[in-house]
């Protein structure tokens, strides 16, 4: 979850990574930014590094939208309060690779990968019934819309009733304003 006050930064490609307290390591390589309850977008973890707050330099807090160091810090000390100098930090630095703001809504699935679709109806509170989101768990574990249809009807054939899933998500996603479409905001 990014702060509401980055997401400009993030979208203009000025904030390019994120300081996290501790010693954070990513459960995984791609992740979706959310910002302020809506999904922004999806990025790629370029690298992971740790250094004591001391150790940060200007061009730390240039990649992550600030001006210096001391600006960097004092936004830290906002965010974590007990933050001391001696203290280890995580520096995630991330490409954005695709912006969620405002879809296409002239694909199926609104030009998202449906694995994304699955990963973000999970991450929020949508009406899916259990076995709804019990298929969309499936489909994470299984990545391929054709190996779960193949591995849990026994046939291809029945891989509507995953996409029928996947397009309630969707449906679902942008009538709650966690997701935008062209169609919807009028450009």
């Amino acid at each position: 979850m990014i702060q509401g006050k980055y997401l400009d930064l993030i979208l203009s490609g000025k904030k390019v990574t994120t300081i996290r307290y501790g010693i954070v390591r990513p459960k995984f390589q791609e992740v979706i930014i959310h910002s302020a309850g809506k999904v922004i977008g999806k990025a790629i973890i370029k690298r992971v590094t740790y250094k004591k707050v001391k150790d940060l330099t200007d061009e730390d807090a240039q990649k992550d939208g600030f001006s210096n160091k001391q600006e960097l810090i004092r936004e830290l000390k906002k965010t974590y309060p007990d933050l001391k100098y001696g203290d280890y930090v995580t520096i995630i630095e991330f490409e954005l690779v695709q912006r969620f703001d405002n879809v296409s809504d002239y694909d199926v699935y609104c030009g998202l990968n449906p694995l994304d679709i699955a990963r973000i109806a999970l991450r929020y509170d949508i009406e899916l019934t259990d076995e709804e989101k019990s298929l969309l768990r499936e489909l994470l574990a299984k990545k391929s819309i054709r190996k779960l249809a193949i591995e849990k009807f026994g046939s291809l054939n029945r891989r509507w009733i995953i996409r029928k899933v996947l397009r309630k998500a969707l449906r679902l996603l942008i009538e709650k304003g966690i997701l935008s479409t062209s169609m919807k905001t009028g450009t």
